[in-house]
C-alpha cells in the first residue's frame, strides 16, 4: 500500500522530479528554531535566515506532506516538527520541507506492506528523546505498534509537559503506547479478532521499565503516578509485558530524533 502517484504529484509541484535525491528526510541532529526564538537567542543569523514573504507555498507542501505520512511513517518525524512553524515559517523550514521532498523522491513507491499470516500477536516500540526541543525543552515521544509484521499504528508527537528526566520522558511515551495498544485491543474485538496477549511492548529505558514494574512511588516519580497506575494496571491485567531493547534495534527511535544514514537506512528497514 502505498501513494506512488501523490508522492510524484509533489514531486512535480515543487519542481524536483529531476533533483538530487536525499538519503535522510532531515540532517542529523539539525535543530529548526523559531523566529521569537532567533531573535533571542540567534540573533547573528537573522540576515541570512528570515521569515517567507509568502508563507503559502510552505503551507500547503507541509499539508501534501503530512497527508503522505499515511504510509510514510519515515517522515512523521520531521513533518511533525516542520507544522510546529506553520504560523511564522523562515527560509530555513522551507529548506527542510525541501530536503523532505528531495528524500521522497529516493524512493516515491516505498509504502506499507501487510503480509497475510495466521498469528494474531500485537508488538510495540515506544521511545523518546529527551528535552528534543531547544525553546521549550520538552520531549518528543514515539512509538509503533505492529500486528505481526504489518505496520498498523505509529506516531511521533512533542510531549505536552517538561520532563525532569530522561526516565520520565521515557516512561511517558511508554504511557502513550499503552493507551494506543489498550484501544487497538478493543478495535480488534469490535472487528472479530482475538489478539494475543500479552502484548510485548519494547522499550530501551530499564528506568522506565523499573517505574512500571515497582509498586513504591520515589520523590522522583510521585507527580505521574497515574500514568504508572494507568501502566502498572494493563501489566497485571495480563494486556501488555514491558521487555528492554537494545538502542540500535529500537524502531520507534526513527520518530523521535533525526538519524544519521545507515542508523535509519536500518531502521526503515525493519519498519517495512
Amino acid at each position: 500500500m502505498c501513494q506512488r502517484k501523490y508522492a510524484l504529484e509533489v514531486l512535480s509541484e515543487t519542481g524536483l522530479l529531476e533533483g538530487k535525491p536525499a538519503h535522510t528526510p532531515l540532517e542529523f541532529n539539525y535543530k529548526l528554531t523559531s523566529i521569537e526564538f532567533d531573535k533571542v537567542f540567534n540573533k547573528e543569523d537573522l540576515s541570512d535566515d528570515r521569515l517567507l514573504e509568502d508563507k503559502s507555498g510552505y503551507q500547503r507542501l507541509v499539508g501534501r506532506l503530512l497527508y503522505l505520512t499515511m504510509t510514510r511513517p519515515d517522515i512523521a518525524f520531521v513533518v511533525q516538527v516542520l507544522s510546529q512553524f506553520i504560523h511564522a515559517p523562515k527560509q530555513s523550514h522551507l529548506n527542510v520541507a525541501m530536503r523532505v521532498s528531495r528524500y521522497i523522491k529516493s524512493n516515491p513507491s516505498l509504502g506499507l506492506f501487510l503480509p497475510s499470516t495466521s498469528s494474531q500477536k500485537l508488538v510495540a516500540f515506544c521511545d523518546s528523546n529527551w528535552g528534543a526541543c531547544v525553546e521549550t525543552r520538552k520531549s518528543v515521544t514515539g512509538y509503533v505498534v505492529k500486528f505481526v509484521d504489518a505496520l498498523i499504528s505509529w506516531k511521533s508527537k512533542k510531549q505536552g509537559t517538561v520532563s525532569r528526566s530522561s526516565a520520565e520522558a521515557e516512561f511517558r511515551s511508554m504511557t502513550t503506547t499503552v493507551a494506543e495498544i489498550k484501544w487497538l485491543v478493543g478495535l480488534f474485538e469490535e472487528l472479530g479478532v482475538s489478539v494475543e496477549l500479552l502484548v510485548q511492548l519494547h522499550c530501551d529505558s530499564k528506568a522506565a521499565i523499573q517505574i512500571a514494574a515497582h509498586p513504591i512511588f520515589h520523590e522522583r516519580t510521585k507527580h505521574i503516578d497515574i500514568d504508572c497506575h494507568c501502566v502498572r494496571e494493563k501489566i497485571q491485567e495480563g494486556m501488555i509485558q514491558t521487555q528492554h531493547i537494545g538502542t540500535r534495534k529500537q524502531l520507534a527511535d526513527i520518530f523521535t530524533k533525526s538519524l544519521c544514514s545507515p542508523q535509519h537506512d536500518y531502521l526503515l528497514c525493519k519498519l517495512e
